[in-house]
């Protein structure tokens, strides 16, 4: 079963290794189910992506689950208040170069240029934080990016939505404190963070270092070089300094390997515990029998079908018209992808509101963003029940949600414990002001006066 499964894995992979050869243009054209550009009255969606390379294992579902959202709104509904979406991948193979490349592609296609763009790196997410303001186009980092832009103030076009890494590693030291009777019991125990050495792999760290000194636990820094496929030194210093716990953030082929040099060192994986992007299916499945017990975080969308998912089987894989393999609907990363992409058409329905049921640009769909109300009758309302927590944001909370829970595999399946953690603001609020304000006087910016805004 594992074989056939990794066998689907690496044929997703060279096809679409294939189909980004091809010129922008003609990708899209013959992109499955892509739907046909239809002149002013289109929505367009930039999509980056990264269906080759080493991470490509997370990448494609991920990029499969946003791409069949789009499609089946258009083939449920129309689009969104009558307006077709269009959209275009740029394969980045999530080098921060090749982001920006693609970014700069694609942003003023479409009649009114990108609606807004999912960088899914850090590393481009850093690189596009300053080029958006210009051309006015809403970054979206779902789960990952620059914590400290939950900063509305500082922080206009950036969405860090449903959590940043200072929530995930704050709700981890949470969930082991419970584990161990309270967080006050973590002094003196061993906390290693094993990490992509990335951007990425370093936004935990001033949290983790700010929860040592309240609970006075021993933080144990491991990093991690790109790739990840060489992972022998790192867990020989896992080895040989016996953490109680160790935290993952990793990304890609580099979850795996961890997996299984834990194995292979006897390291326990009950006592391992993922970010939620170190927590889907092509992080554990490779390490076979042996990686039972592994837990990670989960947010916006665990494993699991709701209502969308018959809505996206109907309207696209039952017609041939689906964006991946039909057995990955329901998977973690396909669900997340999903859910990043009902966030973003949320926004423009919001907008439209607002602006009329047209093409709209990219500013007034940044206005959509900051103010989503994405409650529980509205998760409902979008089949997403069960799947999706509450998101509300505002000029000043560009982040909208702190929760997530963790799950556990079972050797088959990801099992959702039923807590739903909430990150604790009171250490984290301080923290992305002092942040944001530091940025802001790096690049010699005036923040927003959300109070004289909404005044207006």
């Amino acid at each position: 079963m594992r074989q056939n499964t990794t066998a689907r894995w690496l044929a997703a992979t060279a096809i679409a290794a294939g189909l980004a050869m091809l010129s922008p243009g003609l990708a899209q054209a013959q992109a499955k189910g892509a739907p046909a550009a239809t002149g002013a009255k289109e929505q367009f969606f930039p999509l980056l992506v990264y269906r080759t390379g080493p991470y490509a294992p997370n990448g494609v579902p991920f990029a499969n689950g946003m791409a069949d959202y789009y499609k089946m709104l258009n083939a449920r509904d129309g689009g969104i208040g009558g307006i077709r979406l269009t959209m275009e991948e740029c394969e980045t193979g999530y080098a921060t170069d090749r982001g920006v490349e693609c970014y700069e592609r694609l942003k003023g296609k479409g009649p009114t240029g990108a609606t807004a763009v999912h960088p899914l790196s850090t590393g481009i997410t850093f690189a596009l934080t300053d080029k958006v303001p210009n051309d006015k186009i809403p970054l979206i980092t779902a789960g990952y990016g620059r914590s400290e832009s939950a900063n509305g103030e500082v922080f206009k076009w950036n969405f860090i939505l449903g959590g940043s890494y200072w929530v995930a590693a704050d709700i981890l030291v949470q969930h082991i404190g419970s584990l161990e009777g309270g967080v006050d019991r973590l002094k003196g125990k061993k906390i290693a963070l094993v990490y992509h050495d990335s951007p990425y792999g370093k936004e935990p760290i001033p949290l983790l270092q700010e929860r040592a000194k309240m609970h006075g636990y021993q933080l144990i820094l491991i990093p991690v070089t790109h790739p990840g496929v060489e992972q022998k030194a790192a867990w020989l210093q896992v080895r040989r300094d016996r953490p109680d716990y160790v935290f993952l953030w990793g990304w890609g082929v580099m979850n795996s390997t961890a997996v299984k040099e834990a194995i292979a060192t006897g390291y326990p994986r009950e006592k391992m515990y993922g970010v939620w992007w170190s927590g889907a299916e092509p992080d554990i499945v490779p390490a076979g029998d042996g990686g039972k017990g592994y837990n990670a975080l989960t947010f916006m969308s665990p494993a699991g079908t709701s209502r969308i998912h018959q809505d996206v089987l109907k309207n696209l894989h039952d017609k041939g018209q689906g964006s991946g393999p039909r057995d990955e609907v329901g998977q973690v990363l396909y669900n997340r992808g999903l859910a990043a992409a009902a966030v973003t058409a949320e926004a423009v329905r919001v907008a439209q509101e607002r602006y009329g049921k047209r093409s709209l640009t990219g500013e007034e769909v940044r206005w959509g963003f900051e103010n989503l109300n994405i409650d529980a009758a509205r998760i409902k309302q979008l089949g997403f029940e069960g799947l999706m927590q509450p998101i509300s944001t505002s000029c000043r909370d560009h982040m909208g949600g702190n929760s997530a829970q963790v799950h556990a595999w079972d050797g088959k399946k990801w099992n959702v414990m039923p807590k739903v953690y909430q990150a604790d603001m009171q250490i984290l609020k301080p923290m992305q002001d002092a942040y944001a304000a530091r940025y802001a006087t790096e690049k010699k910016m005036q923040p927003r006066d959300c109070a004289k805004e909404a005044a207006n």
